[in-house]
């Protein structure tokens, strides 16, 4: 599932003790109950915070009832993270208001220093058992990348979107296009074949792919991020405090996307309805939580596919993406943390992965996924999750720092002017992206 987010004005972004304070009365008038826990009759209470969505929300609460059955002195209380601001802006609000819950599952990693920043969250590696149960789960590579720039953790990776490439196979095959573009210079080939005017009435009206170009920060999360990601060979975007982001492969990004849009591959514009399974567009860049609308809502002869990233011609190496993940949590206003420790080792059990996978198509972070007897069925009835299931073991998360939305700002803006409206040459706009992002940083 991707993160609902609101988009903030410039000056709205200059006062953010102001929009805390704001969010902070949000927060507290939306919920008069407490989100802490509770102690009655002996027996604890515990509030754990699930994303919004009906998928995720029903697996929180199966395994919540299943925990309660067989824990009657620590139970589960499931709510849904309160709607209305960002998940990101209303856990903040609710750390400085004291109403933050026992457990969240819905942590975007990239936010992690805010809350770090807040003093508001559990160090996990603080269990002596942490690391055997991480490391059950994950390579040590990958669970570094989770590490937060103290050196300790205060986050369990759960669940990854991989973002790839969703085709229209049909509309590719019609075109005279046998097989996914792997590189920039096939997907502009294949752009070329599959853009046209259908009707003859001199406008184009089926596109390559769309993206959704509007300047807020996350949005780029789902293009230049696994672009990024898939060009470099999974770099970091930082190092500490410095950006490394205004290179050649950025520029190359930036120049692939403009020509996309100037040659008309991409709309500048916005649709009401789904244009992909309206046959209007034959790609999006998606994750796996996809699948559950395409299945839902696709005609019954409507055929399609996932690919990798495209990446500049010559590129070598495994496909690299951007994962899209979340985490687990434990706020400091936890009575009982170390029974909410055990409660998400009990979330994140191999038996309630296969859960996840079930309910939700989101996947577990879990090496060996395809290799382990416990999801084989899984993944010969659902054969489309195989990309993504192989994806997982290259993509990569994101590093946290507390400007990261400010810098992705950055970045949306210099998308807008030089991809989408030609109003600067790529290598300026990547220059201008990266000294900001810089001046940023270098102002805290």
């Amino acid at each position: 599932m991707q993160p609902v987010h609101i988009y903030l004005s410039p000056s709205l972004q200059m006062r953010p003790l102001a929009i805390l304070l704001l969010l902070v009365l949000s927060v507290s008038c939306s919920s008069s109950r407490s989100s802490t826990s509770v102690d009655t009759g002996g027996r604890a209470t515990l509030t754990y915070w699930s994303a919004t969505n009906a998928q995720e929300l029903d697996f929180a609460n199966q395994v919540a009832a299943e925990w309660n059955v067989q824990h009657p002195e620590v139970q589960i209380k499931v709510e849904p993270v309160p709607s209305g601001q960002s998940s990101e802006e209303v856990i903040l609000a609710a750390i400085a208001s004291g109403t933050t819950p026992d457990i969240y599952a819905n942590v975007f990693p990239g936010a992690m220093q805010d809350l770090l920043d807040a003093q508001g969250i559990v160090q996990l590696d603080a269990y002596p058992d942490f690391y055997d149960v991480l490391h059950e789960r994950m390579t040590p590579e990958l669970l570094n990348q989770y590490r937060s720039s103290d050196g300790h953790f205060y986050q369990v990776p759960w669940k990854s979107n991989p973002i790839m490439v969703l085709y229209n196979t049909r509309m590719l095959r019609e075109a005279g296009v046998s097989s996914f573009p792997t590189t920039y210079s096939e997907f502009l080939a294949a752009a070329a074949r599959v853009t046209r005017d259908r009707d003859g009435d001199g406008r184009i009206d089926q596109w390559m792919a769309t993206i959704d170009y509007y300047p807020i920060w996350y949005k780029r999360l789902y293009d230049y991020l696994p672009l990024y990601a898939a060009a470099t060979n999974g770099q970091t975007l930082f190092q500490g405090r410095r950006i490394m982001f205004g290179n050649e492969s950025s520029v190359a990004i930036f120049r692939f996307l403009h020509e996309c849009f100037a040659k008309g591959y991409v709309p500048r514009q916005s649709f009401q309805g789904d244009v992909f399974l309206d046959g209007r567009v034959t790609a999006k860049f998606v994750g796996p939580n996809s699948i559950g609308h395409l299945e839902r809502y696709r005609s019954a002869d409507f055929e399609y596919d996932f690919g990798p990233i495209p990446r500049p011609d010559g590129a070598t190496g495994q496909p690299v993406s951007f994962a899209d993940p979340k985490s687990i949590v434990i706020f400091k206003t936890c009575r009982h943390p170390r029974e909410a420790w055990e409660f998400i080792k009990f979330v994140i059990s191999k038996r309630h992965d296969l859960r996840l996978l079930e309910l939700s198509s989101q996947l577990p972070i879990r090496a060996g996924l395809l290799e382990d007897e416990t999801f084989a069925d899984y993944f010969e009835r659902n054969p489309k999750l195989v990309k993504f299931a192989e994806q997982l073991a290259t993509a990569r998360s994101i590093e946290s720092i507390a400007e990261l939305k400010e810098i992705f700002d950055a970045i949306a803006q210099e998308v807008e002017a030089s991809v989408v409206f030609d109003l600067k040459p790529p290598e300026q706009a990547v220059h201008d992206a990266a000294r900001r992002s810089q001046q940023i940083l270098d102002a805290q």
